[in-house]
């Protein structure tokens, strides 16, 4: 079996074709890669068939701020089934301003080797 992918670790936006068949113990197995003018995009296309991740973006509340939310993203990836889980609880997260970039929401968000941070610092109100 064929499958098409477009890399999103870099600008190229490689397309790679890769062909599988299905192993013994019922688990895909990688015949051949092509498409990729870099290793990362053979090693994206691999990580897409075992484990794919995402890192998502998403913003906070934040009360007496000059902006009423401030944006925040992941540290790192996290399994792609558990996005919607990981938005979840941030969305249950509030700040009081001032909030400085960089700071930390959520330690270890469901129990991934991944913190929330905050991207863009939000003064508080004056008055």
């Amino acid at each position: 079996m064929t499958r098409e992918f477009t890399c999103i670790v870099c600008p190229n936006g490689c397309e790679i074709r890769t062909e599988i068949k299905a192993g013994e113990d019922g688990k895909d197995e990688i015949c051949s890669i092509d498409g990729a003018l870099c290793s990362r995009g053979e090693v994206y296309v691999k990580q897409e068939l075992t484990d794919p991740r995402r890192s998502i973006a998403t913003s906070v509340l934040v009360k007496g701020g000059v902006l009423p939310i401030a944006s925040v993203r992941l540290t790192s990836p996290i399994p792609k089934d558990r996005i919607l889980d990981a938005v979840a609880e941030i969305k249950k997260c509030s700040l009081t301003a001032p909030v400085a970039s960089g700071t930390v929401v959520i330690e270890n968000i469901l129990g991934y080797d991944s913190d929330v941070i905050v991207t863009k610092e939000v003064p508080a109100c004056e008055g």
